[in-house]
């Protein structure tokens, strides 16, 4: 298993969820395919990932309408990977994304919490380079 292609979130609505993720956090729709009976399969990605990618799910019952922003229990549960920390940064904070903290420089690497629309907690990363 080289890599892995696809994990769902969970959403209340697919359009404000791809407006979020296209026009604020900055990943691009890859598919939007009408299912019937008000479902869709709806996949957006980073700007450029091969790999991994991101199932836009709408709640369909009140187990997954609860369960919309607190996922994780929350705890911050999704890593966005970035070359460019401060250009990533900016960008998001100008589209009005909610980030937690002020950026921070870690072991690792700099790093800042920011929730996407429905209070899901990601971290905007840039790793440090071993060497």
């Amino acid at each position: 298993m080289p890599h892995i292609g696809l994990f769902a979130l969970v959403v209340r609505d697919y359009d404000e969820a791809i407006a979020f993720y296209t026009e604020k956090v900055g990943f691009e729709l890859i598919e939007d395919t009408d299912m019937g009976c008000g479902k869709r399969w709806v996949v957006v990605s980073p700007k450029g990932a091969r790999e991994t990618r991101v199932l836009l799910a709408k709640a369909g019952n009140d187990d997954q309408v609860s369960a919309i922003g607190n996922q994780t229990g929350g705890r911050v549960g999704f890593f966005l990977n970035t070359d460019d920390f401060e250009r990533d940064h900016k960008r998001m904070v100008d589209a009005g994304v909610h980030f937690l903290e002020a950026p921070r420089d870690e072991p690792y690497g700099m790093v800042a919490v920011f929730e996407d629309l429905y209070g899901n907690k990601w971290d905007l990363l840039q790793l440090k380079v071993s060497g």
